[in-house]
């Protein structure tokens, strides 16, 4: 199946499809809590939160909210520095398989002049790999909605560290069971399953590069969701 590598950071042509070619979407004004930019300032509030907290991924189609894993603590606070910092913060869904997955979180999406730079981005680092427990089994599965962090193949990178900033979220869990503790997944959706059904139904081009453009706008803690840290989802 040649989705096995189409996570990895450096892609292979895993499917060829041609997109409609439209004009760009322009993203809407980010209505979330502005970015802390002052990194002392961000990560007292990071601290604030709670152990599993709730974000919201504000995109131009809609909201996903995402509860991040305690036992996947690296990545769940990487991701969570980065939110409130605005790293995030109009990057774009660079890569779009319909009946897979949606990913973005590359800093690289914003620069339109630099198509081929998409996907090989970041914040200058990796994370160790968090995917399995002390037996050697999976910690978390691909299930629908599930948020997982991609990474550079196996080649290229033997210990499986993940990207500093790319995430996927899964849309079929069928076409992913061969990545369970492969990848980390460190959070699930709790709401917006129909938003990530609505991205990956997007036109892409050859390159799975959706036409036109999906913003992430924000992501951000949920503030409702984490005062209820016990609240379900919506």
């Amino acid at each position: 199946m040649c989705m096995a590598t189409a996570l990895a950071l450096i892609f292979t042509g895993c499917k060829n499809r041609s997109g409609n070619g439209g004009a760009a979407a322009q993203p809407e004004q980010d209505a979330a809590e502005p970015a802390i930019a002052d990194t002392l300032a961000a990560q007292k509030v990071v601290e604030a939160l709670p152990e599993e907290p709730v974000f919201d991924i504000v995109t131009s189609m809609g909201t996903i909210k995402v509860r991040l894993y305690k036992d996947t603590p690296r990545h769940r606070d990487n991701f969570a520095k980065l939110a409130v910092g605005g790293f995030y913060d109009q990057v774009k869904f660079h890569r779009v398989i319909k009946d897979f997955m949606i990913q973005g979180g590359d800093p690289n999406s914003r620069n339109d002049a630099d198509l081929d730079s998409w996907g090989q981005g970041g914040p200058g680092y990796n994370l160790p790999a968090e995917m399995r427990d002390e037996s050697g089994a999976p910690l978390h599965r691909h299930k629908r909605g599930a948020l997982a962090a991609a990474r550079r193949g196996d080649m290229a990178n033997p210990f499986k560290e993940s990207s500093g900033s790319q995430f996927y979220l899964v849309q079929n869990p069928d076409a992913c069971i061969h990545l369970d503790g492969e990848y980390t997944v460190f959070g699930e959706t709790v709401a917006g399953f129909n938003v990530i059904d609505r991205i990956a139904e997007s036109e892409t081009d050859r390159y799975d590069r959706p036409t036109p453009p999906v913003f992430i706008l924000s992501i951000r803690p949920d503030k409702e969701m984490n005062k209820n840290p016990e609240k379900t989802s919506e």
